[in-house]
């Protein structure tokens, strides 16, 4: 940039940064995280400013009563602010991050298939949803996946048949926009057929215009059809649709296929623009540029990015490459307008349930989550205890959309019920002596999640189940393969209330 340029482009962002109609545009569409279980002062300040959301995550949770409190302060400074969060149920929750979800996730329903089942449970977390105040759910997950070693998707998908996400999604979404909360499908085109985590790099999806159509597009389709009101962009390349940029950056996917073909009239919100897949790639702020001139409607930036200078930075970009002109005003008024659509949508269910005296109950005790769990067990050979048990749960990594906080497993819920059951817990270090130490005279229950995933666990667990016939396998991910061992049991999901029905499976034979 020569000088004169520099001066330019000085001035230019002098005058723009005065324009205060500009910058309340660009405000309207982010939806930025932030840290603290209330609301902190620069997010009061840019709400009053016309700032159109904020995404909530568990550093933002302790109970319901306490998010209920904190939307009641966001409303406060600007009634048709979108509040959204994550709350996909199963291993991926935010509610109840803190003792682990009362619902399973995806894969469970999916496994039990039938779809009243899955609107129920939808239905049931959007009562604890709207009780809370959010109007927005980043859910449900309609990726197909149909690549076992996806390290991003996995239980939090229906499954790996289109045919079944499709009409899974379909239930999900009429189940949770019927108490009122939008939901939000993700992750558009198709995240399932990924090797690579989009926390940390950018997947390829090396997929051709007719697998597209019959594998990844058709949940989208099914959402698209049951009235879902927003759909999240995926940061994945997909050369067959474009092959320099992102999904998220496309107008080719955001537009000609989204908009013109696929005929979604919705709301369009990027994943966290913070992921490195795009951030690293281009920088936050012109990521966002990037997404909005594509066709995304709104931005959402979470992770450890949740400060005012991040939202500012955003802000200004926008702001800026509408001076530029890389950004017409026209596109970044329709993604306004389009939020203030699903705000306007939102604040009517709320009037209507103030109305009629409906606060929606509190769910998270209800037992349905507990119905679908006991629904999704998969049996292999005698799965039962006749005796006190040794529970051994192997920890393994997850990844970044599972907070590290959230418990999983079964060994609790097994000694609620047996208080002789002895735990322990081991890692990659351990050897079979660790496995066997503490199960003389006990049968060892084996817990673990996709061991596939890890060739130790699977080696591990092969060798103790020689050593021991008689040990039982809880496997919790997605079972890959055979079942190992004599007795098996999958639960398609590792959320407490997983742990819980096989628990109550296991004790029932005593």
């Amino acid at each position: 940039m020569t000088a004169t340029d520099h001066a330019r482009h000085h001035v230019t962002r002098e005058k723009v940064t005065r324009d205060k109609s500009l910058m309340r545009l660009a405000d309207s569409i982010l939806q930025p995280g932030f840290v603290g279980t209330s609301p902190p002062d620069w997010l009061r300040r840019r709400l009053s400013e016309g700032l159109g959301g904020v995404v909530l995550f568990s550093r933002n949770i302790v109970d319901i009563d306490q998010v209920a409190a904190l939307s009641a302060a966001l409303f406060a400074e600007n009634p048709d602010v979108v509040i959204a969060v994550d709350e996909e149920s199963g291993d991926v929750t935010r509610l109840e991050v803190s003792s682990g979800s009362t619902r399973p996730g995806n894969y469970a329903l999916g496994w039990v298939d039938d779809p009243d089942l899955t609107a129920a449970v939808a239905a049931d977390i959007g009562a604890q949803l709207a009780a809370a105040g959010v109007t927005m759910n980043y859910a449900p997950t309609v990726d197909v996946n149909n690549n076992p070693a996806n390290p991003v998707i996995g239980v939090r998908s229906f499954g790996a048949d289109p045919k079944l996400v499709s009409r899974h999604t379909s239930a999900w979404v009429r189940g949770l926009q019927s108490t009122g909360v939008a939901a939000c499908a993700k992750h558009f085109p198709g995240h399932g057929d990924t090797g690579v985590d989009s926390h940390h790099g950018l997947p390829i999806i090396e997929a051709g215009l007719s697998r597209l159509d019959d594998v990844e597009l058709p949940p989208f389709l099914a959402a698209i059809d049951a009235g879902v009101q927003a759909i999240m962009t995926a940061h994945i390349l997909v050369p067959a649709l474009d092959p320099e940029r992102p999904a998220t950056m496309s107008r080719a996917v955001l537009v000609d296929l989204l908009r013109e073909r696929l005929g979604f009239t919705g709301l369009v919100v990027t994943d966290g623009i913070e992921m490195a897949s795009v951030a690293q790639r281009y920088g936050i702020g012109r990521a966002a540029v990037l997404a909005v001139a594509a066709g995304a409607d709104a931005i959402c930036v979470g992770g450890e990015t949740a400060t005012e200078e991040v939202a500012v930075l955003l802000r200004d970009a926008i702001v800026d490459a509408v001076a530029a002109g890389e950004l017409s005003e026209e596109r970044l008024i329709e993604a306004s307008q389009r939020v203030s659509s699903l705000a306007s949508t939102s604040v009517q269910a709320r009037t209507s349930r103030a109305a009629n005296g409906d606060a929606w109950g509190r769910s998270g005790g209800t037992p349905i989550g507990l119905v679908a769990a006991r629904r999704a067990l998969r049996v292999t050979g005698p799965a039962r205890l006749t005796g006190p048990a040794h529970v051994i749960e192997f920890s393994t990594g997850t990844n970044l959309a599972i907070d590290a906080r959230t418990p999983w497993g079964m060994a609790d819920a097994l000694v609620a019920i047996r208080p002789d059951t002895t735990v322990a817990r081991l890692s990659e270090e351990a050897t079979l002596d660790d496995v066997l130490t503490g199960s003389q005279g006990r049968t060892p229950v084996l817990v673990c999640r996709d061991p596939h995933r890890y060739p130790w666990l699977t080696g591990l667990i092969k060798k103790t189940v020689a050593a021991r016939p008689d040990a039982i396998v809880v496997e919790m991910g997605v079972p890959a393969g055979d079942p190992i061992g004599a007795a098996h049991l999958a639960t398609h999901g590792a959320a407490p209330v997983c742990g819980q029905a096989a628990a109550e499976y296991l004790a029932s034979g005593i």
